[in-house]
C-alpha cells in the first residue's frame, strides 16, 4: 500500500514520506517518486512548487473532505 492511501486512512504519519523518499533514492524502483508514494499529479506540484507544508496541507484537507468533516 502507497504511502498516500496509508495516510489518507490515518495509518501513516506525514512524516513518514521523508523516510519512504530516501527508500526510494536507494531503490532500483523503477517508478516516478511520484507513482512510489502514491501521489496525484496535482500533489507532487505542490509539493515540488511550494513545500512540504503545503503537501501535507492538501493531504490534510482532502483526507477532512473524505471523512465528511
Amino acid at each position: 500500500m502507497a504511502f498516500r492511501e496509508k495516510y489518507m486512512r490515518h495509518e501513516a504519519a506525514f512524516d513518514e514520506i521523508f523516510d519512504l523518499t530516501d527508500e526510494w533514492n536507494f531503490s532500483d524502483d523503477m517508478r516516478t517518486l511520484r507513482e512510489f508514494l502514491g501521489l496525484t499529479e496535482e500533489e507532487e506540484d505542490v509539493w515540488i512548487s511550494e513545500s512540504d507544508e503545503a503537501l501535507e496541507a492538501l493531504l490534510e484537507k482532502e483526507r477532512d473532505t473524505q471523512a465528511g468533516r
